[in-house]
């Protein structure tokens, strides 16, 4: 069976999501101060683990208005990799290898999981993360946790959100004080 794993970028408060310009992203500006190239390096080989993305409706499309009209590099690999965009509320997708799910999206979102293959990754897209987790959908969980306190933005996990018991299986700094941490959900509750 596949795995879902989750990549995010996230605050050491929790933010994923943090106050900047709305067109800002892919790399949310407050981490490109800690960017380095073992950063670069690691979300490159989270990358080529997968061949299919679960996208929500708002990382869709900006990763669509990013990725769709370049060429090259990670533009190639973006738009030739099979995309499953969860959203309720769009009618269409158009950018190559998209299929919307927008109808018993658990039980599509299982059945893609028992399809073969490699890994399918989740980037960005916390309304869906928060959800697939509550139905016990997520494999991993592959945090980039930068050393930044933001005090305001959207949270990966919500107050009010269910408790999730979680096992580290990686902890490993990389240099300008990123923090890599892989954790994959606890089934023992222990």
């Amino acid at each position: 069976m596949r795995k879902i794993v989750v990549g995010m970028f996230i605050s050491l408060d929790g933010v994923i999501e943090g106050p900047g310009p709305s067109d800002d992203f892919q790399y949310a500006g407050w981490t490109m101060p800690y960017y380095s190239d073992e950063v670069g390096g690691y979300v490159g080989s989270r990358i080529m683990a997968t061949d299919a993305m679960l996208l929500g409706r708002h990382t869709y499309q900006g990763f669509e208005a990013a990725f769709a009209p370049q060429s090259g590099g990670v533009a190639d690999i973006m738009n030739n990799t099979r995309k499953y965009i969860v959203s309720t509320t769009l009618k269409t997708v158009d950018w190559q290898n998209s299929t919307l799910i927008n109808t018993n999206i658990m039980d599509e979102i299982t059945s893609i999981k028992q399809q073969p293959g490699q890994d399918i990754s989740i980037s960005g897209s916390g309304a869906l993360v928060q959800s697939l987790m509550q139905h016990n959908l997520i494999d991993e969980l592959s945090l980039l946790v930068y050393p930044v306190v933001l005090g305001t933005g959207k949270r990966l996990f919500p107050d009010g959100m269910a408790k999730a018991d979680l096992t580290l299986i990686e902890a490993k700094p990389l240099s300008k004080g990123v923090v890599v941490l892989r954790y994959q959900p606890n089934t023992t509750g222990q």
